[in-house]
């Protein structure tokens, strides 16, 4: 085996294993927890205290 066919074996790894993490990333069976994932930020805003809550009226 030359430089050559090693250099294109592995182009073909990589290839095959880019394809692998993008149908794994868009698949349908993914898409639902991705959307919970993506709105994980927003769950703890109901808990925030207001800006009122600290101060004290006198």
């Amino acid at each position: 085996m030359d430089i050559g066919t090693i250099h294109s074996i592995w182009t073909i790894v990589l290839f095959v294993s880019f394809v692998g993490v993008v149908w794994w990333a868009f698949g349908k069976n993914r898409k639902s927890r991705f959307e919970e994932d993506a709105n994980l930020i927003f769950a703890d805003e109901e808990n925030a205290p207001s800006k009122e809550q600290g101060v004290t009226k006198q």
